[in-house]
């Protein structure tokens, strides 16, 4: 089974599992020039979308953080992204599923309210990673890792 995992923002965050192994993880920035719409970054992030799917294969399902609704200019992007995968997903018959913050936080880190450095220390301590980007990058590794586990695929830690 492969899973990508998103933390959807202006930078967003991606991983990518599949049969326990980690195939890719980074952050992808589609943050808005001057001028641009938020058109231009939703047709950004769809092409990402194929362009990961181009180079590590269609996944099975795709697993995200949900957008809060805080109102505002952020507010929009975040919806707008969960919107294009999910329409990415219902393209390609992919399944989807998503998480409140602090479930992701909960799951890796033991506390729903923990902070952003805490999520990525513990992203890395517990893969034993040297390093990782951002707290957007650990979002979306925490992400595949409870949907590994929630998929009932094996019971211990993808990678």
């Amino acid at each position: 089974m492969k899973i990508l995992a998103l933390d959807m923002a202006s930078v967003t965050g991606y991983c990518i599992i599949e049969n326990a192994k980690l195939l890719a993880s980074g952050t992808k920035d589609f943050t808005k020039k001057r001028g641009e719409s938020n058109g231009i970054l939703f047709l950004k992030f769809a092409k990402f979308l194929e362009a990961l799917s181009m180079s590590y294969g269609y996944p099975d399902v795709i697993s995200y953080e949900r957008a809060h609704f805080r109102g505002g200019a952020s507010t929009e992007i975040c919806v707008g992204l969960q919107t294009h995968a999910q329409s990415f997903a219902a393209k390609y018959n992919i399944e989807i599923t998503s998480y409140h913050t602090s479930v992701i936080k909960k799951a890796i880190v033991g506390n729903g309210r923990a902070s952003k450095d805490d999520v990525i220390a513990a992203v890395k301590k517990r893969y034993n990673l040297k390093s990782v980007k951002d707290d957007n990058e650990a979002d979306a590794i925490a992400i595949a890792t409870i949907a590994w586990q929630e998929l009932g695929v094996i019971s211990q830690d993808p990678f």
